[in-house]
């Protein structure tokens, strides 16, 4: 299907500006047949800190991250081996006052890694270990791996994994510091339920830059800072160097037994509805029937609850709408549920799909799903995002905006859209305040994007995406504010517009928008862990004295 591209598998690809390490602790090797013995750590705390200079051949393949918009000119690239690695580089940045950001998989939709201030980046892509650490009963997890490697290593060696995001390349340090969500996450919550423990590299209020491993524990002096990470957004408190994943309900010491375990195997398909055969009366039906389904089948306790789905809804230059459909393959009567679903919504559009069902062992199915696009490997993308979330499905008025600006004669980039992603089921089972992220009585995430590839393009192909987003939220200012239908936007599909009172102009600032009522308690550990506003963006959290900046 043409539009099943980059850009429609990006789940969780948020601000990679938090990543990970593997010193301290030995970890045991997740491609061992048996899990055994842990391996000794790695000799690299006292080797040369690697630094890439801008004389330097690969200088150029570090500068810039998946989108192409943003690069920077950076002093140096530091690529760490160790916690203590990034302590020494994170160190000599302060004594030097020098601007320092972090990469993990380099998937930041906006400027926040690379910009013209920037002139140290600590690049976290030689830190990726994967492993199951016995003293704390948790996987460890460096924070510069990327999600395949981490769903290959955790399933291969143990049967298990953790709910994260579909695009094979996106860092989990910056992935799991956002929330992190995937095609597992209404069975099984999001990646920060399953969340036990991080290790950080903060600078305190003398300069003095250090790492502290903060747990979920009750009684945990640095708890506080393991829940900002829950869903606080990357770049606000420190270097994150590794993670450590436990489920919260998980019991006993067998590794097996302490993460969700996927299905064996899984329904996926690829449908694909022709525009041309689209009507605006059948199109309202479509969406409308989309999220009334959502409405009824995303509780805690739903079947449904094993079925997640990403709505593609393509700019009619592309030729067809389209979705990516996975249904966890050991429900009861799994083929007819989802010949159900789809049947519903072919009735609703008056059109019928193109594409069939095909079961597949469940890693098969994530890395077909993660690899599949030509373009997700294209070195020319750039790209704009907006997202919002959903308590109700679409209003008749968003509706007609959504079809209004994917049928624009004015506008023809295929690769424009809007993704309408399945949210809810046991996500909404967590309290609002239990982790950072607030948005739990959410029902569908959705992504606005569009992707070109010269530089010529960018005015109107943002202007497009500005206009389809303000289009649709024009009852509330030009944003998703949190009321009873919309609730905010997603902090990993960062979005700079929505600080601007140009294109902002409901009175609801951004911060509330990204992180609701939790927004005053993520600035107190700002305080307490990054007195200095060392680690910094546009869209940083903001110490207390500069809440209204």
């Amino acid at each position: 299907m043409r539009n099943l591209s980059r850009r429609t598998f990006v789940a969780g690809a948020g601000a990679t500006l938090g990543t990970a390490t593997a010193s301290g602790l030995g970890l045991a090797s997740a491609r061992a047949a048996e899990p055994g013995p842990a391996a000794a750590p790695r000799a690299v705390a006292d080797a040369e800190l690697l630094t890439v200079a801008p004389d330097a051949p690969r200088y150029i393949d570090l500068i810039s991250g998946f989108n192409q918009r943003w690069q920077g000119k950076p002093k140096g690239i530091r690529l760490p081996r160790s916690t203590d690695q990034v302590v020494r580089a994170v160190q000599d940045a302060a004594d030097r006052s020098q601007r320092l950001t972090v990469r993990g998989g380099g998937h930041c939709y906006e400027d926040f890694v690379f910009n013209p201030d920037v002139e140290v980046v600590v690049d976290m892509s030689l830190m990726s270990a994967v492993g199951y650490d016995p003293q704390r009963r948790a996987f460890a997890v460096e924070a510069g791996a990327t999600l395949l490697n981490v769903y290959e290593a955790l399933y291969e060696g143990w049967g298990v994994t953790i709910p994260g995001g579909v695009c094979f390349a996106v860092g989990v340090g910056g992935h799991v510091q956002g929330g992190g969500y995937g095609n597992l996450s209404r069975k099984h919550g999001l990646v920060v339920d399953h969340l036990y423990a991080v290790e950080v590299v903060t600078l305190d209020a003398t300069g003095r830059a250090k790492a502290v491993v903060a747990t979920r524990e009750a009684g945990d002096p640095n708890r506080e800072l393991w829940w900002a990470h829950t869903g606080g957004g990357g770049g606000n408190f420190g270097v994150v160097t590794r993670y450590w994943f436990r489920s919260a309900d998980a019991t006993g010491d067998d590794p097996a037994d302490l993460l969700p375990k996927p299905p064996a195997e899984v329904l996926i398909a690829l449908p694909s509805w022709s525009w041309a055969k689209v009507t605006q009366s059948g199109f309202s039906s479509f969406v409308k029937a989309y999220g009334t389904w959502h409405e009824q089948n995303s509780g805690a306790d739903s079947v449904y609850t094993a079925l997640t789905t990403w709505l593609f809804l393509n700019h009619r230059a592309s030729g067809s709408l389209g979705m990516l459909f996975q249904l966890n393959g050991d429900v009861p009567q799994a083929e007819q549920l989802a010949e159900a679903f789809l049947q519903n919504l072919d009735q609703a559009l008056g059109v019928p799909h193109q594409g069939a069902v095909t079961r597949l062992p469940w890693l098969k199915a994530v890395r077909y799903i993660g690899t599949m696009a030509d373009s997700q490997t294209d070195p020319n993308m750039r790209g704009g995002h907006k997202s919002a979330y959903m308590k109700r499905g679409f209003t008749d008025n968003q509706i007609a905006a959504i079809y209004r600006n994917l049928t624009r004669t004015d506008y023809a980039n295929s690769e424009g859209g809007l993704a309408v992603v399945s949210f809810g089921g046991r996500i909404g089972a967590v309290a609002p305040d239990a982790t950072a992220v607030a948005q739990r009585g959410a029902i569908l995430k959705l992504l606005y994007q569009t992707y070109w590839t010269t530089p010529a393009d960018d005015a109107p192909n943002l202007a497009w995406l500005r206009q389809f987003y303000q289009d649709v939220y024009a009852d509330t200012g030009g944003v998703p504010v949190p009321n009873r239908n919309t609730d905010g936007c997603y902090v990993n599909y960062a979005d700079r517009d929505i600080s601007d009172p140009a294109f902002n102009t409901s009175n609801v600032p951004w911060t509330t928008l990204y992180y609701k009522d939790n927004y005053p308690r993520l600035q107190q550990i700002k305080q307490q862990y990054d007195p200095r506003d060392f680690f910094r963006h546009r869209q940083s959290i903001r110490l207390p004295a500069a809440q209204g900046s």
